[in-house]
């Protein structure tokens, strides 16, 4: 064998395994993950769609990467990841919120988009309808103001007395107001006066709060990203109004509240996971339907009991699905 021969030959040898490995290597699909809220106040329910992502084959790291933003409770933020996102060529975007999945599908008109958690999104205008969403956006529906009517139940039910009743929301946001409508129809047809007050930001809170003492029995908070983000805030301005709340997840309640009854936020994250799976292997969102949650949590926090000066009766505290102590 000539010398230029042989060492063509093994040049070719060395080059094969590489050529090989540079074609059987796959860029593994990008979600970008973007929480309304902040890091601390989402990482559980992050973690959660991450666990149900790893039971369906995508590791993260390994077969699947996941680029996190969070918007903590600024929606002028939520375009600005959404932009992000569509620079980094991101596969599906994963969200929650009504406010963040509509500004993130006015920015991005080809990503799939699935929301984990959303208020109202036929009301909103999110979807086109549950069966048939259409367009590039699907998930799941929270059935916010349908509960309007049972969180307001379980308050007369715990408050017999219960004359007036309070109700907190966002007014920019589209979701809350629908809310606030929804809980505000449901007082009346209990007989319960109501006072509503609403906010546009972080710095409203102490003076609408502290205008409700001696005006209200209980606090009703909406659900929305604002108020989430500072629920720490809102539940310490309530207790020095001496104002029991009602709102609609257990994370209320985790941060000084005291009751909630709505979805199971972790058990939504975790079917989500099964929504954004079905949409890197090949299905389209519009042919994805909005499905309701299946799972839902009544949570009492005995501790703010306490504090309020309140007995929870014994027979209340059995329909708890978890008690805070």
């Amino acid at each position: 064998m000539k010398r230029r021969e042989f060492f063509t030959l093994v040049g070719g040898v060395a080059a094969w395994p590489l050529s090989a490995r540079g074609q059987q290597r796959v860029k593994a699909p990008i979600i970008g993950f973007l929480g309304s809220g902040t890091a601390s106040s989402g990482n559980l329910w992050a973690t959660a769609f991450v666990q149900r992502m790893r039971e369906l084959g995508w590791i993260e790291g390994q077969t699947v990467a996941i680029e996190y933003r969070w918007a903590e409770g600024r929606t002028e933020r939520v375009a600005e990841i959404a932009s992000e996102f569509a620079r980094l060529k991101v596969d599906v975007i994963i969200t929650y919120a009504n406010t963040s999945a509509a500004a993130i599908k006015r920015t991005v008109t080809t990503i799939p988009i699935v929301f984990a958690a959303a208020g109202d999104p036929v009301g909103t205008g999110l979807v086109a309808s549950l069966a048939r969403p259409g367009g590039n956006v699907t998930g799941l529906s929270l059935q916010q103001p349908e509960l309007a009517g049972k969180r307001l139940e379980i308050l007369r039910d715990l408050f017999a007395n219960l004359r007036t009743l309070a109700i907190l929301g966002n007014a920019a946001s589209p979701n809350a107001v629908l809310e606030m409508g929804e809980a505000d129809a449901a007082a009346r047809r209990l007989g319960l006066a109501v006072v509503r007050i609403e906010v546009r930001k972080a710095e409203d809170f102490a003076a609408v709060v502290a205008t409700l003492k001696n005006r209200a029995e209980a606090l009703y908070i909406c659900t929305d990203p604002l108020l989430t983000t500072n629920r720490q805030s809102i539940n310490t301005l309530a207790l020095g109004a001496r104002l029991p709340t009602m709102s609609g997840f257990r994370e209320y309640v985790e941060a000084g509240g005291l009751i909630s009854y709505g979805p199971n936020f972790p058990d939504l994250f975790r079917r989500a996971a099964e929504y954004v799976d079905k949409i890197l292997r090949g299905t389209k969102p519009a042919d994805l339907p909005v499905e309701q949650p299946t799972k839902f949590d009544l949570v009492i926090n005995l501790t703010t009991a306490k504090a309020l000066g309140l007995t929870i009766p014994e027979q209340f505290l059995l329909r708890a699905n978890e008690v805070i102590e």
